[in-house]
């Protein structure tokens, strides 16, 4: 399946910035939470909303797959996932709003064109 190469790659992105918010809690001293250092702030945040965007990404991106659509549309979902999330987290690690922005476009943008595949799809295979 071509949704795994996205599942594992968006994986080793979420391992990647959970390693960053330990090696911050450490240098940091901080045992929970942020303890008010706001590098380790932002670093949790992008760990944190890349655990909340990227399931349902994947699972819209397994379900068009399973739905027997061109595999180029499941590579364009999953890269955009890729990017959406890339950018989104530079953005919170760096501070800036610029990437952040453009992080959160990409992932908006493919997840409701994704979704919308997904609700298109099958109503054209009932009805087509």
């Amino acid at each position: 399946m071509v949704s795994s190469i996205y599942a594992g790659i968006l994986a080793l992105l979420i391992v990647w910035l959970s390693l960053k918010v330990i090696k911050l809690r450490r240098s940091k001293k901080v045992i929970l939470g942020d303890g008010g250092e706001t590098d380790l702030h932002h670093a949790i945040r992008a760990q944190g909303n890349a655990t909340e965007y990227i399931p349902i990404s994947l699972i819209l991106l397994v379900l068009l797959e399973l739905s027997g659509i061109t595999v180029w549309l499941v590579h364009l979902g999953g890269i955009g996932i890729i990017i959406g999330r890339l950018l989104h987290a530079k953005g919170l690690l760096n501070q800036s709003l610029r990437y952040r922005v453009l992080g959160m476009q990409f992932t908006f943008f493919t997840l409701i064109t994704v979704a919308s595949i997904n609700i298109a799809y099958p109503i054209y295979k009932l009805f087509g």
